[in-house]
């Protein structure tokens, strides 16, 4: 999974160099530095709902959206997230919400139908509450059942993203996103973290995320 999402992160990058090389040799236009808004785009993930629906341990969905100002798009994305997860002398149970603010720059400037590919970063926070259940035996006094939880953390991490947005038909759109998560955080916590809804396991210094995404745009005005 890792190196499939490296895979088109790297493509990405490398059609973005390829894009901005031929710009540079273009004038001027329209699409270039920040302009009012023409839409807002509104989506969600197709992952999500799968793993949701085939699942038996993960429950969750996430709603996306963003609207352009120009070359420039205010992303932001909402989310919930639940979990219950055998352990080899347990049981691990997660529930939250989180959402992800960021900007996006879209480096197809002169596509008549705005197709994006972009590049940007996500600030994501989460509210979530967890709890693990598991059992032990002590030599002189038989076996015990012991209970923790966080019943009020919280997180926050950043994401260095990249992906494309393509028009299908009218204003349906499908695209994807690729995801790097780095330097999560956490507070009020009793224990140690074990996830964080929206981000992933939190041993992991480097999360990749990967979303395949359907949207709907609502146009503010018409496109010149």
């Amino acid at each position: 999974m890792r190196q499939s999402i490296f895979s088109y992160v790297l493509s990405s990058f490398l059609i973005a160099i390829v894009v901005t090389g031929k710009a540079q040799n273009n004038p001027p236009d329209s699409t270039r530095g920040i302009h009012l808004p023409t839409g807002i785009r509104l989506g969600t993930d197709l992952i999500l709902i799968g793993t949701s629906a085939f699942s038996e341990s993960f429950s969750g969905w996430e709603i996306n959206g963003d609207v352009d100002f120009g070359r420039y798009y205010l992303a932001a994305d909402f989310g919930n997230w639940e979990r219950e997860q055998s352990l080899v002398n347990g049981l691990y149970k997660n529930d939250g919400r989180y959402y992800r603010v960021g900007i996006d720059v879209n480096f197809l400037l002169k596509d008549p139908d705005r197709n994006m590919l972009f590049f940007g970063f996500r600030y994501g926070h989460a509210n979530y509450s967890e709890q693990v259940t598991y059992s032990f035996s002590a030599v002189d006094f038989g076996d015990y059942l012991a209970d923790e939880s966080n019943s009020n953390a919280r997180a926050n991490w950043g994401e260095l993203v990249t992906g494309l947005r393509v028009k299908v038909w009218k204003e349906f759109w499908m695209g994807y996103t690729a995801r790097m998560k780095l330097l999560a955080r956490t507070k009020n916590n009793d224990f140690e973290t074990y996830e964080i809804p929206g981000y992933g396991l939190t041993f992991k210094n480097v999360y990749w995320g990967f979303n395949y995404q359907v949207f709907w745009r609502i146009p503010f005005k018409k496109v010149d």
